[in-house]
């Protein structure tokens, strides 16, 4: 799905992708249905750009993420990095690209080893895929721990001797070490104070025009989202339900669900009057989702046909899309 006019100019291509967890049961382990986090997603990053991929807890964002890196092989779809699909390299092959597709976790304290000094938390995969010499190796940490915000003096200390900010610099600095071209972070700031959350949105749009980076950024927080993305997509139950422009999505969201979204900020605004769109019954189970629209069991629009069919996720103009039998009514 392309809201750009030219293909040349995607980093990343994602075509129709799915990832289903198999459910296993009875002695034998046999497989009796499955989960399906991800299904038939489709969407490009332009190089340089951020998307962003706002839902709900457990509609899938965090797996789209891992399953475009292969952390997960993907039970169907294709995912092309320049050009190249990454699902049919092989192990050789797709090791080499390693360092050019990073992830920054979402709890910076979990994700790092409390064994581990700073200095080879983030040179771990220098050394592993030798991106620096022996003798450019202290010099390389310390250029990308300045980038980040961090004293070189910080290289000795354990993780637990930071702050959550701190740690999450951290986490950019060790995937930045490796000098990639594109990012995953995975609501990196949810962990951390409003204020501390604000630096290291800075930080990432400040890494992402210095060095050319392309992000998709996984969040919950539409405020977020807002202040970092190019254009959005919205996830629900394990498919893609909206995606547009940035400006576009937040000026004319068409999909029930993305306006019960945005409904649910917060406006900094004592005066203004909060217009709330309260969803009915609770998310289904992504082992069993609902026939025909997956929204439809909490949709205020439901009709009929969502019952029924599947809603096409079409473009409605200008690189809008959605997938609603009633979008705009």
């Amino acid at each position: 799905m392309n809201t750009q006019t030219s293909e040349n100019t995607n980093l990343l291509e994602i075509k129709n992708l799915s990832k289903y967890f198999p459910i296993k049961s009875g002695l034998l382990q046999r497989v009796t249905g499955h989960v399906r986090a991800v299904e038939d997603i489709s969407f490009t990053i332009p190089k340089g750009s951020t998307l962003g991929l706002v839902g709900e807890s457990g509609c899938g964002k965090t797996t789209a993420g891992r399953t475009l890196l292969q952390l997960y092989k993907p039970t169907k779809g294709e995912v092309f990095y320049n050009g190249m699909n990454l699902a049919k390299l092989s192990r050789a092959k797709l090791r080499k690209m390693r360092p050019e597709f990073q992830m920054i976790f979402q709890d910076p304290y979990s994700s790092l080893s409390p064994r581990m000094p700073v200095s080879e938390i983030i040179g771990e995969g220098v050394r592993a895929h030798g991106i620096v010499g022996k003798t450019e190796y202290e010099a390389h940490i310390k250029k990308i721990m300045e980038e980040c915000g961090l004293q070189s003096h910080h290289m000795n200390r354990y993780p637990h001797e930071f702050s959550g900010g701190q740690r999450q610099r951290i986490c950019i600095a060790r995937a930045l070490a490796l000098n990639p071209s594109f990012i995953v972070c995975d609501e990196p700031v949810s962990a951390l104070d409003v204020s501390i959350q604000a630096q290291i949105i800075n930080l990432l749009k400040q890494l992402q025009k210095e060095r050319g980076l392309t992000y998709l950024f996984i969040s919950h927080d539409l405020s977020v989202v807002e202040h970092i993305s190019d254009n959005v997509g919205v996830m629900y139950l394990g498919s893609m339900v909206e995606l547009a422009a940035k400006e576009e999505l937040y000026a004319n969201p068409l999909h029930p669900y993305t306006k019960a979204l945005l409904s649910a900020a917060p406006i900094p605004d004592p005066k203004v009057k909060m217009n709330r769109t309260i969803l009915s019954g609770d998310i289904p189970s992504p082992a069993n989702p609902p026939s025909g629209c997956k929204f439809h069991t909490r949709c205020p629009q439901c009709k009929g046909i969502c019952e029924e069919q599947v809603p096409q996720f079409q473009d409605t103009g200008d690189g809008h899309y959605v997938a609603c039998h009633f979008a705009g009514a």
